[in-house]
């Protein structure tokens, strides 16, 4: 296992330098040896879609998708890989399952508003507390209607 590391390691720098085609062929090696590597079958996927190989990255992350599939992360890319080939309808469902992801992964049973996502939320009240007046003013124009009544009423 420790030369399957090296090589992932390897593959892993290639792509960070932006070395996608050494990248992908240093992840293809990995999964020769060991068809299930989960992590090696996903970077592959990101490699081919920075190769613009789209169709073989959606490929790739299907695999990856059967390895775990409630997997967040493997949705996202199949979103991402599905939007860049305009299929709205299989973006939309990768994204929805990557929401649903979200949900069942440890730690999830938080409410979502204990997180700072990307969710709008409510606007929260400041703590400060709020009193009302112990007594109302006045209202003058009352007083003046009630008198205006009064004297009135009694005019007429």
């Amino acid at each position: 296992m420790d030369e399957l590391q090296e090589q992932f390691d390897d593959a892993t720098f290639a792509f960070s330098q932006g070395e996608y085609g050494q990248a992908a062929d240093g992840f293809e090696a990995i999964l020769a040896a060991d068809e299930n590597h989960f992590d090696a079958r996903m970077s592959l996927s990101m490699a081919l879609c920075r190769l613009e190989q789209y169709e073989r990255a959606i490929e790739e992350g299907h695999k990856a998708e059967k390895l775990r599939p409630n997997d967040q992360l493997v949705h996202t890319n199949l979103s991402l890989f599905y939007v860049k080939i305009a299929n709205k309808d299989a973006a939309e469902h990768h994204g929805l399952q990557s929401k649903i992801a979200s949900w069942k992964q440890p730690g999830a049973a938080a409410a979502p508003s204990d997180k700072n996502g990307d969710e709008l939320q409510m606007a929260k009240p400041k703590a400060e507390s709020f009193k009302l007046p112990g007594k109302f003013p006045d209202m003058p124009w009352r007083k003046n209607r009630n008198k205006g009544q009064a004297e009135g009423g009694a005019d007429e």
